[in-house]
């Protein structure tokens, strides 16, 4: 049977969400719990039982019966029917006995009446035909009603589902409506929130800024009521720096209403403060020199006989100035500070203090110095002992004044030095017509010492006190804000005060020392002049070989001693011997080992160019005196200064020094030494130039301008005259015989017997080798000694090769003649020159 009934809507799925259960299958169920004969049978009867599923007790209601009455037969359908009770009409009627019985209980499908008539009967067969129709229907109708009952259930469940779910619905949209209302709620806290963060950060910035305003009414005030100790009260250094900083603030911040005014007003603020400073600074001083002066002039009165004890006095001058200065150099910081922050108003004010404080001590120490000059005598006192001893005192007093300055100030140090030097005028008033009229070079040097020496010490003091600030001031930082509240700004600031760093006693002395070497180079130049230019040589000067011979004698400690100073300085090898020198060069290394140190590099190199040109010139003239009893001795005597004089040009780097990147050349002994071994290991005769080369000259071709090349002329010219002095008298015989023709037209002229001639020649060649040779290789020896026996060597071997050559010539000449075997042969002449310059 259809049911006509609509299809349920249901509602969406809950959306309850639970865990996955993992389900097993029939056949897992079965393999894991198999059933026995037992169970199977309660199953079955589990399932007998259950094959009608009674409706829930909230349902029962619909169990109260079918609408309609059963069939007679619905109350038998159950049990088993007699036999014959499955034909389909109705039994015949009862007994009259049973149906009179049963007439309280007649059937409903009894006639009430008999039937009497034919229609009756079809009427009453109908209703049993009827009534047989449907008691063979009634269990499908059971069927029907069983299903309706269910749907009905069904129907109530989807009623009572779809009620559930509209409230449930109706839930979600409330709580949709209570999130909703609740986020705009919780936004429109949050908005609020922030506008009163926006309201209250707006607050704390226009407080922060009407700080820098409302400060002036702070500053005025306390300004308005100035006392003799306002500028000593805490509160003042605090409100100087806050106006400061108000300053700061509206400098960069001009657009602000009315910030013009307000500058205006704190800068009159500012420079009201600084002249309170600078009011209180110059009477407390003048104040302290009143009383330290009227100290100094009790004592002196009280004690006429006795001076004031320097104790006492360093006491009153410093001691006293020094307790004053921790009370005022707070307030003299912030004075300096606000000058270099504002150096058009306040930087007038900062100056006047440091002209009250040079007045006040200057009156105080004017007396002082002039007495501690007066002490030292300048009219009697040594130059060097005055110089000494006025420039240490000058030193112990600048560097008094200059620790009891940095207690006050930390800036000015230009004024300071003026002060200084101003201090130091009245020693140099007495020292300076001293020093421009001394006479001795040595005094003059001297004086250069001390002074060099006090600022060589003040250089390397300086130097270091550099380094430690450097390495100070690269672990320091800076950290500037932009805008910050005015209680922060004034705790970040840092009250650093910036200090002068060290006196530099070297820019006090720098006068006094120019002063000294202008004169000590005009001295010099004079000495130049009057005792090398125009000297006049005395026979004793002239005294060659005596003079050498003389020095052989052992020199004492003493003289040793003051030789080894310009030893040192110039290297000379013989220094030891400078007795042996003529005066001129004895002078010339003297004045330019006294200027070396104390003069510029540039003026000494001038000065020494023209000393060593005018000693050249000297010695020339010299030699030229000597030339007319001895030339030997005249020209072994120009060679031997003129070496002596180019190793001191060479050690003064007047010229360009060969072979100084390599640290070897021809003019070095390491050059020289070479160049004479490998011109001793040669057999054939040497050129001249070789010589030179040897020594240290240049070619005949170079050009010669300054003054090491004059001395290598000359010492060129020289070494050739000496060769040619010692192989001419003893080559000359030789050479005329040579060179003689042997035509027979001048046969006549040839002595009787060539061979004779030949001998006799020989034999005076050889006396003259064993005698005059040997006695000219011991005067060079004697001339150039020490490392300039390496001269003589080069010398005697081109003296040697000459002679040798000479002779050779001679013995060729003699061969062809027949005269070989009558003269000593090449080899053995040539040994014989070894052993006579040997």
């Amino acid at each position: 049977m259809a049911s006509n009934r609509p299809a349920v809507r249901r509602g969406p799925p809950c959306q309850l969400t639970s865990q996955p259960k993992h389900t097993i299958s029939v056949e897992e169920w079965e393999a894991k719990a198999p059933l026995g004969e037992l169970e199977t049978r309660s199953i079955a009867a589990i399932k007998a039982a259950s094959e009608r599923t009674p409706l829930p007790l909230k349902f029962s209601s619909y169990d109260a019966g079918p609408s309609r009455p059963t069939t007679p037969h619905a109350v038998q359908r159950n049990r088993p029917l007699p036999p014959g009770s499955l034909n389909s009409r109705p039994g015949t009627p009862l007994s009259g006995s049973r149906s009179v019985g049963l007439a309280a209980h007649a059937h409903a499908l009894h006639p009430k009446q008999p039937i009497q008539t034919p229609q009756q009967f079809y009427d009453w067969f109908s209703l049993i035909d009827r009534s047989v129709a449907h008691s063979q229907e009634a269990h499908f109708r059971a069927h029907v009603a069983n299903v309706s009952q269910h749907l009905e259930a069904c129907d109530g469940l989807v009623d009572k589902i779809e009620l559930v779910e509209g409230e449930v619905e109706g839930m979600i949209e409330g709580w949709r409506g209570v999130e909703e209302g609740g986020k705009s709620l919780k936004d429109a806290c949050e908005k609020l929130l922030e506008e009163r963060d926006k309201l209250l950060e707006l607050t704390d910035e226009i407080g922060a800024r009407l700080e820098y305003f409302q400060e002036l009414e702070h500053a005025t005030r306390m300004l308005n009521h100035p006392g003799e100790s306002l500028v000593l009260q805490t509160d003042f250094l605090y409100m100087v720096e806050r106006v400061d900083i108000c300053i700061d603030y509206l400098n960069a911040h001009r657009h602000f209403r009315e910030a013009e005014i307000y500058l205006f007003r704190y800068q009159q603020c500012m420079t009201r403060a600084m002249t309170l400073i600078k009011m209180y600074f110059v009477g407390s001083l003048r104040a302290l020199s009143v009383d330290v002066s009227k100290r100094l002039s009790e004592k002196a009165r009280t004690d006429r006989s006795i001076d004031v004890s320097p104790t006492a006095q360093m006491h009153l001058l410093y001691t006293r100035f020094k307790t004053v200065s921790s009370q005022l150099l707070p307030l003299l910081s912030e004075l300096e500070r606000r000058a270099r922050s504002h150096p058009h108003e306040l930087s007038a004010l900062l100056e006047e203090c440091h002209d009250a404080y040079f007045s006040a001590r200057k009156s105080l120490l004017v007396g002082r110095i002039t007495e501690e000059i007066k002490g030292f005598d300048p009219t009697r006192t040594e130059l060097v002992e005055l110089t000494r001893a006025g420039c240490g005192y000058l030193k112990q007093l600048c560097t008094d004044e200059y620790e009891l300055y940095c207690s006050f100030f930390s800036s000015g140090e230009n004024k300071l030095y003026q002060y200084l030097e101003n201090l130091c005028d009245y020693l140099y008033d007495d020292l300076r017509p001293r020093i421009l009229h001394e006479p001795r070079l040595t005094a003059l040097c001297e004086v250069c010492t001390v002074l060099q020496a006090l600022m060589v010490l003040d250089v390397s003091s300086v130097q270091d006190d550099d380094e430690d600030e450097l390495e100070s001031g690269s672990k320091r930082s800076h950290d500037d804000a932009d805008e910050l509240s005015l209680d922060l700004e004034i705790s970040r600031r840092t009250r650093r005060t910036e200090g002068l760093g060290r006196l530099h006693i070297s820019h006090l002395l720098q006068m006094v020392l120019q002063d000294a070497q202008t004169r000590l180079f005009f001295k010099a130049q004079s000495v130049i002049q009057s005792d090398i230019r125009y000297y006049v040589s005395k026979p004793e000067d002239l005294a060659y070989p005596d003079i050498l011979v003389a020095a052989e004698k052992p020199t004492t400690a003493i003289e040793n001693q003051e030789k080894a100073s310009v030893s040192e300085l110039f290297r000379l090898p013989s220094i030891e011997k400078q007795d042996t020198w003529y005066p001129t060069l004895r002078k010339t290394v003297w004045v330019l080992s006294q200027l070396h140190d104390f003069v510029k590099p540039a003026i000494f190199e001038d000065i020494a160019q023209e000393a060593i040109s005018l000693c050249r010139q000297s010695l020339v003239a010299a030699a030229e005196l000597m030339l007319v009893k001895a030339p030997l001795d005249a020209q072994l005597f120009l060679v031997r200064h003129l070496l002596l004089l180019k190793e001191v040009t060479q050690n003064l780097d007047l010229a360009q020094r060969e072979g100084e990147a390599s640290g070897s050349g021809a003019g070095s002994a390491g050059g020289m030494t070479d160049t004479l071994a490998l011109m001793l290991s040669r057999t054939t005769s040497l050129l001249p130039d070789a010589l030179f080369a040897s020594l240290g000259m240049p070619r005949a071709d170079e050009s010669i301008k300054e003054a090491k090349h004059d001395i290598d002329h000359e010492l060129r010219r020289a070494c050739e005259a000496i060769i040619a002095l010692c192989t001419d008298s003893i080559t000359q015989p030789l050479h005329d015989w040579a060179v003689t023709p042997s035509s027979p037209d001048t046969a006549a002229n040839l002595p009787s017997k060539p061979q004779a001639a030949a001998r006799d020649i020989s034999t005076a060649f050889e006396r003259a080798c064993t005698t005059e040779l040997r006695a000219q290789a011991g005067r060079l020896r004697l001339y150039l000694e020490d490392a300039r026996t390496i001269t003589a060597r080069v010398l005697l071997e081109h003296v040697r090769e000459r002679i040798g050559d000479a002779y050779e010539a001679f013995w060729e000449a003699g061969s062809g003649r027949g005269l070989g075997e009558d003269v000593m042969s090449v080899p053995v002449v040539r040994r014989l020159l070894i052993d006579a310059c040997a």
